[in-house]
């Protein structure tokens, strides 16, 4: 339990050094950011505590608001991911899947697991960018910002995936 929590500390910590220092910096075209630090959240064991993962989902995003300069907003976008997770994976994952099951490629096969990976990137995306512009004054840009970064993300998602299998 300990190593566990341990291990988890450790990734969580990387993720949030690579996204605040490095991927924050990259803008495909100006609208496509990669946020690989969802993906920690992502891959969390099916039968977690909903409690554990939502204070999991806030600090991960409070971390990175705060190397970032922004005012909450990862902190609200992965906390409504963490919110929602536990729905996606009913919905996504197969009916005769474990409790105990780590989603992936491996455990719900490639399709549902990027099934599952991209509905939860479009609500992260949205809650993220929504937020950041607070506005609805130009919808095309905010939805191109909002499938850029979701199709971004999952991309790199699924090839880290494909590496680990």
């Amino acid at each position: 339990m300990l190593f566990t929590f341990l291990k988890r500390f450790g990734w969580m910590w990387v993720s949030v050094l690579l996204q605040a220092l490095i991927l924050n910096n990259i803008h495909f075209f100006g609208y496509a950011t990669p946020f690989l630090y969802v993906y920690l959240l992502l891959k969390f064991d099916a039968n977690i505590s909903r409690y554990a993962l939502l204070l999991w989902g806030f600090f991960m995003g409070l971390s990175i608001d705060i190397f970032s300069n922004t005012p909450g907003v990862n902190a609200a976008a992965a906390t409504l991911l963490a919110l929602a997770r536990p729905f996606l994976i009913k919905l996504f994952a197969p009916r005769e899947s474990p409790d105990d099951m780590e989603p992936g490629f491996r455990d719900m096969g490639a399709g549902p697991f990027m099934r599952y990976t991209t509905v939860s990137l479009l609500i992260h995306q949205t809650t993220l960018i929504l937020l950041v512009t607070f506005s609805f004054a130009h919808p095309g840009a905010m939805a191109l910002k909002i499938v850029g970064s979701t199709l971004l993300t999952a991309l790199c998602i699924a090839a880290i995936e494909s590496i680990r299998k």
